[in-house]
């Protein structure tokens, strides 16, 4: 019987056709979360050791001298048609903030809206995503929040820990450092030519298994070496993530474009120019800061795209870098060297080059 239900629900709910945007494409852009951030008062408390100021992925509070909480939001519209696998990716990508802080999550809110005549099974479904990738990553879900609204959105509020002299920022990249990368780049392509059902099956579930991939091996690996930085690779894009960091550790970020991987169907449906509506945001906030050279658009525009559940971007320390990549390897979809970090010279923040 649940068999025939699922069969029933992927035929007559269609959650990707009831949201405008998808994912993290609905992403508000990094420029404009700036401007309506501005002039926001800041309190000072010498526990707070990362706050909403920073730019960062998760705030963290210092509660003792060996604890530090970690806390963070996320959720988006459907970006799968099928409930159980969207509400794992909203939540897998919810985790990933804690783990770019280097932290372990324990506790998660739902955070929930339906339309109020969504059928039962799917909200359910989407509930039972969430559950399973909380309770993968060895944590609980223990209540939450769900409101009526004819656009669907579904994600957590997730609580993790953290030792204070032990966590990760987007701030900390130091000049030697190698940056590495744990997912390919260009879902927000993909999902873009899913909703125009130009995706086949096979990329389409490819898709979903690397979005649904917790970071937390990623996290688990890079631990144990002499990580200097941290961030998850989501809304922004690669670019505009990059940039943050960049901007916020006083550095310049060379990226190599031969060492990213680019997932083959994305360069195609890029070059094509099917690009998410998150991609022009990303590219209006970062290119100006960015060096592209002579990259080919379709590449700059994979660059730019906003990816949901995406990977960890690792600045560690060049000694430790090939043993890092090593263990990566055998624990992540796609480790990669994606480039350098370097004392700032002046002028863009971010180069590319083959």
């Amino acid at each position: 019987m649940k068999q025939r239900n699922e069969i029933i629900l992927e035929n007559e709910v269609k959650l990707t056709k009831l949201a405008k945007c998808s994912g993290c494409g609905a992403k508000v852009g990094a420029g404009v979360l700036a401007q309506l951030l501005e002039g926001l008062p800041v309190h000072r408390d010498e526990n707070l050791l990362v706050g909403f100021d920073r730019s960062d992925d998760a705030s963290v509070y210092k509660i003792s001298p060996e604890m530090a909480l970690v806390q963070t939001v996320d959720f988006f519209p459907p970006i799968a048609d099928e409930p159980y696998i969207y509400g794992a990716i909203a939540a897998a990508n919810a985790l990933s903030d804690v783990y770019a802080m280097g932290g372990e999550p324990k506790l998660a809110l739902n955070v929930m809206a339906v339309p109020e005549d969504m059928p039962r099974e799917t909200v359910h479904e989407i509930l039972r995503g969430g559950y399973e990738k909380v309770y993968e990553a060895g944590a609980m879900i223990t209540g939450g929040h769900s409101i009526l609204d004819p656009e669907p959105k579904y994600g957590l509020a997730v609580t993790g820990f953290v030792h204070p002299d032990k966590v990760l920022t987007n701030s900390g990249a130091l000049p030697g450092d190698v940056l590495l990368l744990t997912k390919p780049i260009g879902i927000g392509v993909l999902v873009a030519a899913m909703k125009g059902g130009l995706l086949e099956d096979a990329v389409r579930d490819r898709a979903y298994s690397t979005m649904m991939t917790l970071n937390k091996a990623a996290r688990n690996c890079m631990v144990k070496y002499r990580v200097h930085a941290c961030t998850d690779v989501t809304g922004f894009g690669v670019l505009g993530h990059l940039l943050e960091m960049a901007q916020g550790s006083g550095v310049e970020i060379h990226l190599s474009l031969s060492g990213i991987r680019f997932i083959p169907e994305a360069v195609e449906f890029a070059r094509m120019g099917l690009l998410p509506e998150g991609m022009y945001r990303n590219r209006a906030f970062a290119e100006e800061s960015v060096d592209l050279g002579e990259t080919p658009l379709e590449y700059q525009d994979l660059l730019f795209d906003p990816q949901t559940s995406g990977g960890l971007c690792i600045s560690v320390d060049a000694e430790d870098a090939d043993a890092l990549l090593g263990e990566l390897q055998n624990a992540v979809p796609a480790a990669q060297r994606i480039g350098l970090v370097c004392a700032y010279q002046g002028g863009k923040r971010v180069l590319l080059a083959d």
